[in-house]
């Protein structure tokens, strides 16, 4: 039986595979040996492994049992310190090895670096019970491995989507007439169930936003200041989330009681690589 969770990804897997432009050189993929292969995962720096079902789902389309990779999957969120290796039990045939290793690897590599970088944050915001979120701000064709290991590491999601939650911004403020007209808008969509984020600038409309009933707002590019005059002026019934300007540097100025969340691009583009290699030996 297959694997939902992997055939899922297949289609982007091939997608992918197909940068490498294969099926150009037949003779090429025709004389790879089919022997098989151990195979060992070095992990070169400090990391918490993430985008381990990326890693098997590009194996097991181009023929691997997916079997072989569960181990690694029951994996995923684990951390490991540079020098560890990890042995592959079962092995592997050097014709889909190879094919599919820089593929896997990359993937494994960013997932596990976003996830690591997220844990790292998350260690600093959990000492004031604030939640961490990432934002839309994803590389196209990644955004699910990538919010994906932002919860490995620890962190929230923000939106998978657009239409997940409304969020008013600067630019539907600008168009729509306002505050007032850009949550008429959004009202009028007849989602039911879709909750309504505004993005507030200053304390006067976040005056404006408590008029007109809006319970979440997020607080952009407020200084801690004036965040916590922002904390005084608070509805038991609202949500602060704070973004704009933070990074791991000055997190910890904005952990200030009163906040419910805060949204970081910077947890997924601004990642730091971890470092990590697939080797292979014959049996």
């Amino acid at each position: 039986m297959s694997d939902f969770t992997l055939t899922t990804l297949y289609p982007q897997i091939k997608s992918w595979l197909d940068e490498d432009d294969l099926t150009r050189n037949f003779h090429y993929t025709r004389s790879l040996d089919r022997s098989d292969v151990k195979l060992y995962l070095k992990i070169k720096s400090p990391l918490v492994l993430a985008g381990a079902d990326y890693f098997a789902a590009t194996f097991a389309a181009l023929g691997a049992n997916p079997n072989q990779f569960d181990f690694l999957r029951n994996w995923e969120g684990k951390e490991f310190q540079s020098g560890e290796v990890i042995e592959f039990p079962e092995p592997l045939a050097f014709n889909i090895a190879v094919t599919g290793e820089r593929l896997a690897l990359n993937l494994l590599q960013h997932a596990s670096s976003i996830a690591t970088w997220t844990k790292k944050h998350v260690t600093v915001a959990d000492k004031k019970n604030i939640k961490l979120l990432d934002t839309r701000k994803t590389t196209p064709g990644l955004r699910s491995l990538e919010k994906h290991a932002v919860r490995v590491g620890g962190g929230f999601n923000h939106r998978l989507g657009q239409s997940d939650t409304w969020m008013i911004k600067d630019n539907h403020k600008s168009c729509l007439g306002g505050l007032e007209g850009a949550l008429k808008f959004f009202q009028d969509q007849g989602a039911f169930y879709n909750s309504i984020v505004a993005e507030i600038h200053d304390l006067n409309e976040l005056k404006l936003a408590q008029t007109l009933g809006i319970k979440h707002v997020m607080l952009d590019n407020f200084s801690p200041e004036l965040i916590l005059k922002a904390i005084q002026m608070k509805n038991p019934s609202m949500t602060y989330e704070v973004s704009g300007g933070i990074k791991f540097e000055n997190l910890e100025s904005y952990l200030i009681e009163g906040v419910d969340v805060i949204s970081l691009g910077s947890l997924i583009y601004s990642a730091p690589r971890v470092d990590l290699s697939l080797k292979f030996k014959p049996l």
